[in-house]
């Protein structure tokens, strides 16, 4: 059974919960972020200095978001925020978490992802 723990508002299951297709994810808030979420998703990518699949993977979320009304980008940076990092099981970076409305994870994705599955994610989301 996974653990669970509060950062900020966020109720975070612990490593080996990555929030899948067949199972409420972790909430995440505008504190836990620290950045107000999308009201109809949120693109959250977790970055590192020295990543360039990072900076590949900001311009494709980026361009997503500006595409599609209501969705948010929030970059965060992984050394920055290691408690969250944590407690989200994020190991690698480029790590995105699609978020819906409401701040639950519904996708996770590690490395850097292809425009038109980012769009597929969001789907889900909206």
């Amino acid at each position: 059974m996974p653990r669970t723990r509060r950062i900020g508002g966020a109720l975070v299951r612990g490593q080996g919960d990555d929030g899948g297709l067949g199972t409420p994810g972790p909430h995440l808030d505008a504190a836990d972020l620290g950045a107000e979420l999308g009201s109809r998703a949120t693109l959250v990518q977790f970055s590192s200095a020295f990543c360039a699949p990072c900076r590949a993977t900001r311009r494709v979320l980026g361009e997503v978001a500006r595409m599609v009304p209501g969705v948010a980008h929030v970059e965060i940076d992984a050394e920055a925020r290691l408690e969250l990092v944590r407690a989200l099981g994020v190991l690698k970076t480029p790590t995105v978490l699609v978020l819906d409305g409401g701040g639950r994870v519904v996708r996770r994705a590690v490395g850097q992802p292809r425009k038109a599955d980012v769009i597929a994610a969001l789907g889900e989301a909206v």
